[in-house]
């Protein structure tokens, strides 16, 4: 009996335990990449809300600015840095180093128009007219 016990215990095959830790493996590698690009992706998130909130906070400023001049000219003072063309007033308040708010307003006494109020670029594009194409140096 003691004879058949020992047979039976060298014919059983051994618990396969490193597929399993394998694939354990693996998967807290996979966890890890995951929760890498997850971070990654927040911090460049959160880079992209704190420039979005300066960019609107410095529009908002030079709006602010652009009102306070419209309400001086409605009062009936020029402000510095307005030009007047027939009653049409034109100024630029400055958003940034690329943008300026641009407003021309028609004023006439207590009444105002607005003719335009609008975010203009002030950054000197130059194109580039270079073509890089091979040539032949026979």
């Amino acid at each position: 009996m003691m004879e058949e016990m020992r047979e039976k215990n060298e014919n059983s095959f051994p618990a396969i335990t490193g597929a399993s830790s394998l694939l354990v493996i693996f998967c807290v590698l996979c966890l890890t990449v995951f929760a890498l690009l997850s971070l990654s992706t927040v911090s460049a998130d959160h880079r992209i809300a704190e420039e979005n909130a300066k960019a609107l906070t410095a529009y908002y400023d030079a709006d602010c600015e652009a009102n306070k001049v419209l309400a001086e000219l409605r009062r009936g003072s020029v402000p510095e840095g307005v030009t007047s063309e027939g009653g049409v007033y034109e100024y630029v308040c400055t958003v940034s180093d690329t943008q300026a708010l641009k407003v021309r307003v028609r004023v006439e006494g207590t009444e105002y128009e607005v003719l335009q109020w609008q975010a203009v670029s002030t950054y000197d594009w130059e194109p580039d007219m270079d073509i890089p194409v091979w040539q032949d140096q026979e």
